[in-house]
């Protein structure tokens, strides 16, 4: 291919696309092959823009055999847990240990007692009683994820910005993934991520907001002290996104670093194929997507969480566990104000703004089609600091 096509801007590279030039095709031969609970075919779908279409069908457990996830919460101010990307003041990726707590306690988040045992809440049987806690999910062993990824990706007119807790695609260990975890200035409460960037939805089933293959490029850049127990490579595939075009980490596969990537992170390689790279600093995924998701594309068989379905006749989950909106949960409300106002609990958590924002209710509103009003009416009360 010509060297000079890698620096394309976005625009050029939908013009290619369309053009048949610019090929990427989701090999489902390259997932690990244990992680489907069924074989993968392909299915008539359609496309965010209505066209019909095919797409590979995947359907995966709650969590990989084999996978080793955790830490999370630490016990207490002397232990490590997992880590968190702290988005207000002193913002930066943290170890959640003593030190990161005690900061964030200057800050007006109190995490611990004051014998300094952490709060501590599985969200997917109980509710936080404080104003701040960690949030460490159970998993739900029977949970089946189905996911579609359209078979010939096709570029979007303008790339789709992810926002908090996005669908983002799948990783070839058949783990799902997501952008931004909700963050404590909205929700109050710490889903807290392990060492891998990976914690448990709600519905309980295991997931990514990282490009966990390449953890250690952004422990280095971000000077966190962790380990990822994942083996580490910034050169190879990581995953492929819901617009069906290839996630990579933050190297080309010759070790270079990559050029001419766009405002996804994104750009068209020496084999003529558009693909995402991870960033450096956390979260290391793409901030948007260039191609257009299949609708429906994110399916479970949970009754919380994202994709999540009620119990049905059949009497399965007698005892659904909580709903908590999009992955980690939300403070008690949310899930409430959501339905009063026709949306979905995601739409409400972005429209209310990106890491490091303060809500702007009036754009809010617009955002999601109501009126401030009726906005400040359903919201419920800001968490306590």
């Amino acid at each position: 291919m010509n060297p000079a096509l890698r620096n394309l801007p976005l625009a050029a590279c939908a013009y290619l696309a369309l053009a048949g030039l610019v090929l990427a095709h989701p090999d489902t031969d390259a997932f690990v092959q244990s992680a489907f609970l069924q074989a993968p075919e392909i299915v008539d779908c359609t496309l965010e823009d209505g066209t019909e279409t095919q797409c590979h069908q995947i359907t995966v457990g709650y969590l990989p055999d084999g996978l080793e996830t955790g830490p999370f919460c630490p016990a207490t101010l002397d232990d490590a847990g997992g880590i968190w990307d702290w988005t207000g003041e002193n913002s930066g990726l943290y170890r959640i240990d003593g030190n990161f707590l005690r900061m964030l306690d200057g800050l007006g988040y109190r995490f611990f007692d004051d014998d300094g045992n952490v709060y501590s809440v599985d969200n997917a049987t109980e509710r936080p009683t404080v104003d701040h806690a960690c949030i460490n999910v159970s998993v739900d062993e029977s949970v089946e994820i189905t996911m579609l990824l359209p078979v010939e990706p096709v570029m979007a007119d303008a790339p789709t910005q992810l926002g908090t807790v996005g669908k983002v695609g799948v990783a070839l260990d058949g783990v799902p993934i997501f952008s931004d975890a909700p963050e404590v200035q909205v929700t109050g409460h710490m889903p807290a991520l392990d060492t891998c960037g990976g914690h448990i939805d709600p519905g309980g089933w295991y997931h990514w907001h990282a490009t966990s293959t390449d953890m250690t490029t952004t422990f280095l850049a971000e000077g966190v002290d962790a380990d990822c127990a994942l083996e580490q490579d910034a050169r190879a595939q990581f995953g492929y996104a819901f617009d069906g075009f290839a996630l990579f980490g933050s190297l080309e596969a010759d070790g270079l670093q990559p050029v001419g990537l766009d405002q996804c992170n994104g750009h068209i390689g020496e084999d003529g194929a558009y693909h995402y790279h991870a960033s450096a600093d956390f979260p290391n995924l793409p901030p948007c997507l260039v191609g257009m998701q299949a609708q429906d594309n994110f399916t479970t068989t949970a009754t919380a969480g994202v994709g999540a379905q009620r119990a049905g006749e059949d009497g399965r989950n007698e005892a659904p566990r909580p709903e908590g909106g999009g992955p980690g949960g939300m403070s008690p409300g949310f899930e409430e104000a959501a339905a009063e106002l026709g949306v979905e609990p995601q739409a409400l958590m972005e429209a209310l703004g990106g890491p490091g924002q303060q809500p702007d209710l009036a754009a809010a509103a617009a955002t999601l089609g109501v009126s401030e009003a009726s906005l400040r009416a359903a919201l419920p009360p800001p968490p306590n600091q």
